[in-house]
């Protein structure tokens, strides 16, 4: 379980860190869905990769607590 947190994890946080690009790049006038740039080739990839973050999020949500030893009690 502890590789799935991790792998997770990673994933989390390139999909924050591409959404705040697309932000910036919005209020910029750019493109800058780093996902999107990389693997607009290929829509099916792209798309599992946004899957795949969102899957990562949800693990998270449901198992974070139970795995991070910052928020287990007593701790």
């Amino acid at each position: 379980m502890r590789a799935l947190h991790k792998i997770a994890f990673v994933l989390v946080i390139i999909g924050a860190l591409n959404w705040g690009l697309v932000a910036l790049g919005t209020y910029m006038g750019a493109n800058w869905n780093v996902v999107n740039l990389v693997l607009g080739q290929w829509p099916q990839v792209e798309g599992l990769v946004y899957l795949l973050v969102g899957l990562s999020a949800l693990v998270l949500l449901f198992t974070h607590g139970r795995d991070c030893r910052n928020c287990k009690p007593g701790m």
